[in-house]
């Protein structure tokens, strides 16, 4: 605890800094889309804190909280600018994989193959004629771990 203490007192951007590293690690991991804003924060207070090193902590988790407030109000303001039906839900990544097209990377054997889309790759099914390694499909539904996909 003195170490984090002695950090603090000599360099608060380097605190600032590593909560916000932490929090986009935690958000690259999960694809939450919910830390994203914490992050951004902390990394805004780093920078304040490299220019007015000796604010306190108080001010400074105050900024923090008023910056992840008003970046998270923003971001909802511009998600619905962008998807004014708010369909499918920004976080519910299963979801917005439904209608994705999928490039097909492990050809379908019994009905079963992989698929990429959206940056990964998935355990797909399919039923009917299985398309080749390379052709593309289109995600019908998402069970658990594994895509159902369809021919197009």
């Amino acid at each position: 605890m003195d170490f984090i203490q002695n950090l603090y007192a000599s360099q608060p951007f380097w605190l600032w800094l590593a909560v916000g590293v932490v929090l986009l690690a935690i958000e690259a991991a999960a694809s939450t889309e919910w830390l994203l804003w914490p992050a951004v924060a902390a990394g805004v207070v780093a920078l304040i804190t490299a220019i007015a090193p000796n604010l306190g902590l108080p001010v400074e988790a105050g900024i923090f909280a008023a910056l992840t407030v008003i970046a998270t109000l923003a971001s909802r303001t511009l998600i619905k600018r962008v998807n004014p039906t708010d369909e499918p839900d920004i976080n519910d990544r299963d979801l917005r994989l439904v209608g994705e097209r999928a490039r097909v990377v492990e050809a379908f054997v019994d009905g079963r193959g992989r698929v990429f889309v959206s940056g990964a790759e998935w355990p797909a099914e399919i039923e009917g004629a299985a398309p080749l390694a390379g052709e593309s499909v289109v995600v019908e539904s998402v069970a658990g771990p594994r895509l159902k996909v369809r021919a197009i």
